[in-house]
């Protein structure tokens, strides 16, 4: 997919927010990258670059996250690895959907732990 239809439908997917949510959002950027370099795997765990889809770099909300002098959280949605798990457009605009999400929801101090329990309670 090209670059620019990709963002496209990272900003399709974060205007389509609930407008509660959006309004919260202070001092953050959303950026799309190719990839994530060797340095973003290590400092998550990770060794492969195609595990990684997102990354939300900031001080959550819960952490007192409002110093908003400083420099803007940062909000990164990586291309290629979601190309990789999804056969067509609708399941990586689907894939960029709970990507954003996700992130999002580690800038309101969300955990991975609790995000998983979510989803969970959301299967039964």
């Amino acid at each position: 997919m090209e670059r620019e239809h990709f963002e496209e439908l990272v900003a399709e997917v974060y205007d389509g927010l609930p407008l509660e949510f959006r309004q919260r959002l202070e001092n953050i950027v959303l950026i799309v990258e190719e990839w994530p370099s060797q340095e973003i795997l290590a400092s998550v765990g990770l060794k492969h670059r195609n595990q990684l889809l997102g990354l939300y770099e900031g001080v959550p909300l819960t952490e007192g996250g409002r110093h908003r002098a400083a420099l803007p959280d940062k909000i990164t949605i990586f291309q290629k690895p979601i190309e990789r798990i999804c056969r067509s457009d609708k399941e990586i605009k689907r894939q960029i959907g709970e990507t954003v999400r996700h992130e999002i929801a580690h800038y309101f101090g969300i955990s991975d732990e609790r995000l998983r329990e979510i989803e969970d309670e959301k299967r039964r």
